[in-house]
């Protein structure tokens, strides 16, 4: 047989072989292609979720439950830079042994995050055991094995403030997810950044709240640390009620506020020495009004507003000022009416000496059900015997 017929003879199937390892080969780029979009899509939505809530605390969390869904990894840690101590320490660590890891510190430079942060540039380290920065100490309290670790700065207008890092991939990490996890990094700065502002702002306004507060109470000289008393009493209350983070925050801004209206009240009935009259009785009654009427031009406060106005209903609708009763007072006014009523049984005035904390306590559980609401004054007492109040 001749040279050029075992050509031919062979050309049929080297043809098949090659359209074969062509088949083959898009079919793998397909699924690549298919699988990068996934990802993408995923991340586009991961930055969503991220950004849908200025809570710190849950931005931080979302941000290492994004991190490991996206990198397909066992575990991942938020690492955050504390710049007195310039240290690293763990803020978030998914995983089973998330309260040991947190007790670890990395000093800067040290560790495959220590590193990443001096240095604000991204790692990826598939084989620890044979990297000289690797740091042992996480593993060995643990008991955990690192097989693979991706680590990327977090950035705040180039500034590093933290490293995001994933850990323990099947077949170890490679330059995708590298460009990846840096887009999901720079969101979570975004997002980190964006609810640091939100909670300067919200303490600038609880500052500017109790200040105000403060400067109404100085006009009265029988209700020191009143204002105070009543927001720490109130918020030890929430902590046994169903309330949501939202109506937390409400109460302790209409806790703050609730004697907001007594600026417009004159100072002889304020600092008067014996008991009120029924007219001067009257006028004080309007405070609660007067309060609701100031803070309801300012748009952002109409939510604590019925918590100020009805701080005096009363569960048997003998209360003011619109003699709302039951359910009809929202569960802020109920919550501050039994802070407030305690706090003024529990302090002297001038024509009666204070009562007894016991003494209170009995008064709100003989008053449950008919002046106050009988959870908030269960609730008061929860609080009280764990030493809340």
């Amino acid at each position: 047989m001749t040279k050029e017929t075992k050509l031919v003879n062979l050309s049929p199937k080297g043809e098949t072989a090659m359209k074969k390892r062509d088949l083959d080969r898009k079919v793998s780029n397909s699924k690549r292609i298919e699988e990068k979009a996934k990802r993408l899509v995923l991340l586009s939505k991961l930055g969503g979720i991220l950004n849908s809530t200025l809570d710190h605390q849950e931005v931080r969390r979302r941000a290492m439950e994004a991190a490991t869904q996206l990198m397909k990894a066992e575990v991942g840690s938020l690492l955050l830079i504390d710049e007195e101590k310039r240290q690293l320490y763990f803020d978030v660590a998914l995983g089973d042994n998330e309260e040991t890891v947190k007790t670890i510190t990395l000093s800067i430079g040290e560790g495959i995050a220590g590193w990443v942060a001096q240095n604000g540039r991204p790692l990826i380290v598939n084989a620890p055991e044979k990297d000289t920065r690797f740091f042992k100490g996480v593993d060995g309290k643990t008991g955990f094995k690192t097989r693979n670790i991706i680590c990327v700065p977090v950035k705040v207008k180039e500034k590093v403030i933290g490293v995001l890092e994933a850990i323990n991939k099947r077949g170890g990490f490679d330059q995708e997810d590298l460009s990846l996890f840096l887009s999901l990094a720079d969101q979570v700065a975004i997002a980190l950044d964006n609810a640091r502002l939100y909670q300067e702002l919200e303490g600038m306004f609880f500052q500017t709240a109790e200040s105000l507060a403060d400067a109404i109470e100085k006009r009265d000289p029988y209700t020191g640390g009143h204002t105070q008393r009543v927001t720490s009493y109130s918020m030890a209350i929430a902590k046994h009620l169903q309330l949501n983070p939202s109506e937390k925050k409400c109460l302790k801004i209409a806790a703050v506020l609730h004697d907001v209206g007594k600026i417009g009240i004159e100072d002889h009935i304020l600092r008067k020495p014996e008991p009120l009259n029924s007219e001067e009785y009257n006028t004080i009654k309007g405070h609660a009004r007067m309060g609701a009427e100031i803070l309801e031009h300012i748009r952002q406060l109409r939510d604590i507003v019925p918590g100020v106005k009805y701080h005096h209903e009363q569960m048997n609708g003998s209360g003011y000022p619109d003699g709302l009763k039951g359910e009809e007072m929202p569960i802020i006014a109920r919550i501050v009416a039994v802070a407030d009523t305690y706090d003024a049984m529990t302090t002297d005035r001038p024509y009666r000496r204070a009562l007894t904390k016991e003494t209170a306590i009995g008064e709100l559980k003989r008053c449950s059900g008919i002046q106050f609401d009988r959870e908030v004054v269960e609730a008061f007492i929860k609080a009280y015997a764990l030493g809340g109040i």
